[in-house]
């Protein structure tokens, strides 16, 4: 699945390349962009960057932490102002959704 990338600000390599940076501590060694957790990356002018992202389950139990993480990690962007997080369920997250990379990183191929 690819990302959506509304990006007025030219931001949104800087913002991916960050998110590479972040794991679902449960699927180690692949991050949260190769497990296809981020939909939408959207920078908006006044330094509004907003990722909207997903996790594996409803109910994972490190979601604050994640969520928590990527807010820092992209607030700490250059030219970023104010950090924003949406988490959805719709459409609901699969295996489908990695990368090949993923999938080899987690034993899956």
């Amino acid at each position: 699945m690819s990302i959506i990338i509304l990006d007025k600000l030219g931001l949104a390599p800087q913002i991916q390349e960050i998110l590479e940076t972040v794991y679902d501590p449960e699927l180690k060694p692949a991050n949260i962009v190769d497990l296809g957790l981020v939909y939408e990356i959207i920078t908006k002018e006044g330094g509004i960057a907003k990722v909207v992202m997903t996790l594996t389950a409803p109910g994972c139990p490190v979601a604050g932490e994640i969520m928590d993480e990527v807010q820092r990690k992209v607030a700490s962007i250059e030219g970023v102002n104010e950090s924003l997080v949406e988490l959805t369920f719709d459409p609901p997250w699969t295996k489908d959704m990695m990368t090949e990379e993923a999938k080899l990183d987690l034993g899956l191929l």
